[in-house]
């Protein structure tokens, strides 16, 4: 590639991505030369001023109207499915890296704390590439940013054994999960001989034959499951309750919240673009919609083993974990149902508040479980004494996971059920399981409710909560009640400025 081909690309697209990689190299470059008795928190402080400037830039885009911006041979495209879920990964980021600002385990993490930051955000850059991929190898590139950050974050915490083992069941499962995926790439590259998913795709459109539609469907089968490991749905979940309890808080949310986010922005850039407009061998005018029963499969063995398993946890973030490998069923139930109109307004809803809720409810955990390090539901028992206002907010967090109309979960949920049980889904049986497993699940939150509200206190003591963790708690409640109650709001500013439909398939400039 010359010079003037360099320079002719649209760099501004990227703008937010060279924020974020600006901000690691200037705290890795921080970190190494800053004497060891100045406090690295300003470096967390330094992080979270980078991603609101990036935040800024993303919404910034909204009001470019010249379309889908394309550069590096179409590798990288900038459009309103990217640019929508862009703002969903790095609010999450955000409100991760103020937990991480204010997270001190017992065991301490003075050494590691510099790396906590920029790991975080190099994790978050991953995340961003597979939102904007046009291509297999930038999407590859992408996950796996966002895969080997997270591998370090889980065993940050080198003297916690717990942590360690945290960290080696990540590296084993997400190892053979990227095997697989890689696999199954392969397979549509060999196929139609580019890398390209656009090019891709007007390939597979003209595809009728028999032996190239067994190893698609193959191929599908093999990608599938293998961000399945990504996403902990069931029954590629086994790793995920070790590592959510393992890791710090901070990354337990990171991990629960934006790599899942991401989970699923991989798969609907990767499927949709894909497998949506590739001929069926039955004669069926889509692939996608021949193999929608094995997504619907994964969603119902989700949601269900989710939700049960879950009712027998006495550790609040192994809890959480089965609570998200339910949750990542629920949007399963949106992606089997293919209903266009609906599914990807629907995940952006319905992971806004999944972010709000869940990133709240464990920054509450951190402030109960910093002093002696342990998640057990007993943590709970007379929080409301202890300090009502943290009380009450994680009720919210709370009633917005179970789904009580009046929260950003409910409004997501509904959406869901709405999808499913429209024209042309008419998914009748996926829906009822939705609305069983939901009530399920009423157990295992009230049961957290009922610890802070009727159960008597072991201790006393007032609790101090940090600014980070102030700021975060209040952010995600506001947002779980606005969203509850003005969907509108979220709903009009989707309608309003992204359109992504339109933009999904079309070519860049």
């Amino acid at each position: 590639m010359d010079l003037d081909t360099l320079l002719s690309f649209e760099w501004g697209a990227m703008a937010p991505e060279f924020i974020i990689l600006g901000v690691i190299t200037l705290l890795t470059l921080l970190d190494l030369f800053m004497p060891k008795d100045i406090d690295r928190r300003i470096l967390g402080w330094i992080g979270f001023a980078g991603i609101l400037a990036a935040i800024v830039f993303v919404v910034l885009s909204y009001f470019d109207e010249g379309g889908v911006t394309s550069i590096l041979f179409e590798t990288y495209r900038l459009d309103s499915f990217a640019k929508g879920f862009k703002l969903l990964l790095l609010a999450g980021s955000a409100l991760v890296m103020l937990m991480a600002v204010s997270y001190e385990p017992k065991e301490g993490l003075k050494e590691y704390r510099g790396e906590f930051y920029y790991l975080l955000l190099a994790g978050t850059l991953g995340t961003m590439f597979m939102a904007s991929s046009g291509d297999l190898i930038t999407l590859f590139v992408g996950l796996e940013l966002l895969s080997l950050s997270s591998y370090v974050l889980a065993g940050l915490r080198k003297k916690n054994l717990k942590s360690n083992e945290a960290a080696m069941k990540y590296v084993i499962n997400g190892g053979i999960a990227t095997a697989i995926t890689l696999f199954g790439m392969s397979y549509v590259y060999g196929l139609t001989g580019t890398t390209n998913l656009l090019e891709m795709q007007q390939v597979l459109m003209q595809t009728r034959a028999g032996d190239m539609q067994f190893l698609l469907m193959m191929a599908f089968v093999m990608m599938f499951v293998g961000l399945s490991f990504k996403l902990a749905t069931a029954p590629f979940h086994m790793w995920a309750p070790d590592v959510y309890q393992g890791s710090p808080t901070p990354v337990t949310a990171f991990l629960a919240v934006v790599s899942k986010t991401a989970g699923f922005v991989i798969i609907a850039r990767l499927f949709i673009t894909l497998f949506l407009m590739t001929p069926a061998a039955e004669g069926q005018n889509s692939m996608l919609f021949s193999l929608k029963d094995m997504i619907a499969i994964l969603a119902v063995v989700s949601m269900v083993v989710g939700n049960a398993v879950a009712l027998r946890q006495r550790n609040v973030k192994r809890m959480l974990a089965y609570s998200g490998i339910a949750h990542a069923g629920y949007l399963l139930v949106a992606i089997s149902s293919i209903n266009l109109l609906f599914l990807f307004e629907t995940m952006w809803f319905y992971l806004a508040a999944y972010l709000l809720m869940n990133i709240g409810a464990l920054a509450v955990l951190q402030v109960l479980t910093s002093k002696d390090d342990s998640e057990d539901l007993s943590q709970f028992a007379g929080l409301y004494r202890r300090s009502p206002v943290l009380a009450v907010l994680m009720s919210i967090f709370l009633l917005s996971l179970a789904g009580i109309p009046g929260t950003a979960g409910f409004i997501g949920k509904l959406g869901i059920f709405v999808g499913a049980i429209t024209e042309p889904s008419k998914a009748y049986v996926l829906a009822s399981v939705l609305i069983a497993t939901t009530v399920i699940s009423y157990f295992y939150y009230f049961g957290i409710m009922t610890q802070m509200f009727f159960r008597p206190a072991a201790s006393q003591e007032k609790i101090t909560v940090p600014v980070g963790i102030w700021i975060t708690v209040i952010l995600c409640a506001l947002g779980t009640i606005a969203l509850g109650i003005m969907p509108g709001l979220a709903l009009d500013f989707y309608n309003g400025n992204l359109d992504v439909l339109k933009d999904f398939f079309a070519p860049g400039r």
